[in-house]
């Protein structure tokens, strides 16, 4: 059963199109990557699911309900969470409270918010720098944050925009230990924007390749990486995997 399914949504700015008629689904409890050289499309089709931009044509469909159109908040209401390329936390507030801030969108009460986002720091190794403002984290930590702050809103589907970029090996290692885990026992869903492949590979049950707009393949992992289009337009004949 999907959870969601993309329809045939494409969107233009000023005359180009950015993204022509895409379609697919990821499955209830699926990890599904999305991969694809830089303007492929793949924040543009991100931002139209998270309801920054409405499709000029197609349709979303999450939980047998059409999203498009609806604003951001609804999106998240609906139960869809989102990571942003450029992390912006709150920069003057506690790491604490940027994620307080998050699960108010679930809880009714501040204290229930605050045991919520500190079970979910614990979870992704922020505990300790709860205190701390948000301004004085490194990247990595930040990056954690900006997946503390998503998964505080208790999505159904959360949306990850290249939550890798940045990080060392080890560092994306330990994050894709936390994906899988919070996958296989709370039964998250994931879409993933990602170019780290290593981190694809690992997470992904399926991947869905743009370029330019459209899907030029679609696939399990080790299919797609040998694929003839994908490795010209993207990965490269000397990519290992």
């Amino acid at each position: 059963m999907s959870l969601l399914s993309v329809h045939g949504i494409s969107k233009s700015f000023r005359g180009l199109k950015a993204v022509a008629g895409i379609s697919f689904d990821v499955p209830q409890g699926g990890i599904v990557g999305l991969i694809g050289p830089n303007g492929a499309g793949k924040t543009t089709l991100f931002n139209m699911i998270a309801g920054v931009y409405a499709p000029d044509s197609g349709e979303i469909v999450f939980d047998r309900s059409r999203i498009q159109g609806l604003r951001p908040d609804q999106v998240c209401a609906a139960g869809i969470g989102r990571t942003f390329q450029i992390v912006k936390p709150f920069a003057g507030l506690s790491v604490l409270d940027n994620v307080i801030v998050g699960g108010l969108q679930r809880e009714a009460s501040v204290p229930g918010a605050r045991r919520l986002s500190l079970q979910i720091l614990e979870k992704l190794g922020l505990a300790a720098k709860r205190d701390l403002p948000a301004a004085a984290l490194t990247l990595p930590d930040r990056k954690r944050l900006e997946v503390a702050r998503a998964l505080a809103t208790r999505p159904r589907l959360l949306l990850l925009d290249e939550v890798m970029a940045g990080l060392r090996p080890t560092e994306c290692d330990l994050l894709v230990e936390v994906f899988r885990d919070i996958n296989r026992h709370e039964g998250l869903t994931i879409l993933l924007i990602e170019h780290v492949m290593r981190a694809v590979m690992t997470l992904a049950r399926q991947i869905v390749v743009l370029h330019h707009g459209e899907v030029i393949a679609r696939g399990a992992p080790g299919q797609v990486v040998h694929d003839a289009a994908v490795l010209e337009c993207y990965l490269g004949e000397e990519t290992q995997v």
